[in-house]
């Protein structure tokens, strides 16, 4: 890109821009901008940066499916305005945010750079500082997709998962290169689905899985291993009756490593009888994600179909 490379960075709140108060970390204007700053003096952020604010700022814990349309929003209308885009996010549903975005900006022409930190800018020994120098470069430098810049890695958008809770190498994401959604541009928003998780565990209760199922638009299955279910009647039935109304439903393993494949054991063939998508190795976060992405545009068959590289 000939001229001034100017990044937008959209901050959605996090631990990245929080201070130490009397009651613990909270959010505080002016960190992100001093940490910029600090960054330009270092040599580190070249260039210039257009800085954008979700108002109100958000914990990611508290992350809503609308804040995914008011983060692609910005991006979408943004495309031809700036050469990449850094958004700062929680780490609690960051994968959530990364996927989302995802299957929501199809042909997506820059780089999106998903970034946050274990602690704040200007904690003693912060990751901060890292992350966001590296999630500046990568928006410029990386290909067209979604991505995640954590821990000096980046990682595609929808095969991140946060894997440790403190740790500053808190993601993990298996080989993916790159998170992009092919197709002419468009800005593909999210509506306002009843969406549940549901875990399976020995002796579930069908009376309780039932009442979920009855009550939503859709389902995430965690399910045993490779896409095992209890032989249980009463479980078939409420899966089945699900589905007859018209409910999506996409198995994922509740192993980190693997994924599911529907028809291996008689133990999940209940499953299949009830149309439930097989998701492959997605995992569980992008799952969520393209559950609502299909809700809104295209059923089953999008939520069957590989959009991104997140089922392989």
């Amino acid at each position: 890109m000939e001229g001034v490379v100017t990044i937008c960075i959209i901050h959605t709140g996090g631990t990245i821009a929080m201070r130490s108060g009397p009651e613990g970390l909270a959010p505080a204007d002016g960190v992100l901008e001093a940490g910029l700053a600090a960054l330009a003096d270092a040599g580190i952020a070249r260039g210039q940066t257009k800085m954008v604010h979700l108002t109100p700022a958000i914990d990611s814990a508290n992350a809503r499916i609308a804040d995914w349309n008011r983060i692609a929003e910005v991006i979408f209308a943004g495309q031809n305005r700036y050469a990449g885009f850094v958004v700062t996010h929680g780490t609690d549903t960051l994968a959530y945010t990364a996927a989302a975005l995802s299957f929501a900006l199809a042909g997506l022409s820059r780089a999106v750079i998903v970034t946050g930190s274990m602690l704040p800018l200007a904690a003693a020994g912060t990751d901060a500082r890292q992350n966001l120098g590296d999630a500046l470069l990568a928006a410029t430098r990386a290909p067209a997709g979604v991505w995640v810049q954590f821990a000096g890695k980046l990682m595609a958008g929808t095969l991140v998962r946060k894997a440790h809770s403190h740790a500053a190498d808190a993601f993990t994401a298996r080989d993916g290169w790159p998170s992009l959604r092919r197709g002419t541009p468009a800005l593909m928003a999210y509506g306002a689905p009843e969406i549940a998780v549901l875990s399976m565990a020995p002796n579930t209760s069908p009376r309780a899985f039932a009442a979920a199922l009855g009550a939503v638009d859709g389902a995430v299955l965690r399910v045993f291993g490779a896409g095992t279910i209890p032989n249980d009647p009463a479980i078939e039935a409420a899966l089945m009756a699900a589905s007859a109304r018209g409910a999506l439903m996409i198995a994922v393993s509740q192993c980190e490593s693997g994924g599911v494949a529907l028809g291996t054991y008689a133990a999940g063939a209940a499953m299949k009888r009830a149309g439930i998508v097989d998701g492959g190795q997605i995992t569980e976060s992008a799952a969520y994600a393209k559950l609502a992405h299909a809700l809104a545009h295209g059923g089953r068959d999008i939520l069957a179909s590989d959009l991104c590289g997140e089922m392989r």
